[in-house]
């Protein structure tokens, strides 16, 4: 459980660090960018580690409408995500797409994972995802609206939500836990 409690608190460190000290982050220019993403990576293999690592008491088991939940859960937070970098219709809308798109995932894995580790990681990442927003909502209160996009920035999103998801499944079942019940 250590590892992921560290894991998540790394995570949080390196994403928080550019609102909570603006100037330290600034000052290191690209060698800042290099310590969030080698901090990120990290973070995520002791979250890995220590989720799989763990045994502890599991409160609910997976149920075939649960599962399902899940899947359409998760196939839209891949939209969401997909849609943040195409910069579609849904960014004129919802003002943090990957964040929003962390929420519905951490939430999907909550309805299908009953366990206390499951509790901790993807509750943390709910906590964290939703503290993010709220902190760069106060840092930026004002809010402009993208433009509208062309149609192909949609089919852009819908492939990349479509494929992503595919690998994601994949990957999924390779670590012997089908997302399909």
């Amino acid at each position: 459980m250590i590892l992921i409690i560290l894991g998540l608190a790394l995570w949080a460190a390196v994403h928080f660090w550019k609102r909570a000290a603006p100037d330290s982050r600034v000052s290191l220019g690209n060698t800042g960018k290099i310590i969030v993403a080698v901090g990120a990576v990290l973070a995520i293999v002791l979250m890995v580690i220590g989720y799989r690592g763990y045994d502890g008491p599991v409160y609910w088991g997976r149920t075939a409408a649960m599962t399902g939940i899940n899947n359409l859960l998760m196939v839209f937070a891949f939209y969401l995500y997909a849609a943040s970098g195409a910069k579609t219709r849904i960014t004129r809308i919802i003002r943090h797409p990957q964040l929003t798109a962390v929420t519905i995932w951490a939430i999907a894995h909550l309805l299908v994972n009953g366990d206390l580790a499951s509790f901790v990681l993807f509750g943390g990442l709910l906590a964290w995802a939703v503290a993010e927003v709220i902190v760069l909502n106060r840092a930026q209160p004002n809010w402009t609206r993208p433009a509208a996009v062309p149609v192909k920035k949609e089919v852009t999103a819908v492939v990349a939500t479509v494929v992503v998801y595919g690998v994601v499944s994949g990957i999924h079942i390779w670590l012997g836990v089908n997302p399909f019940g």
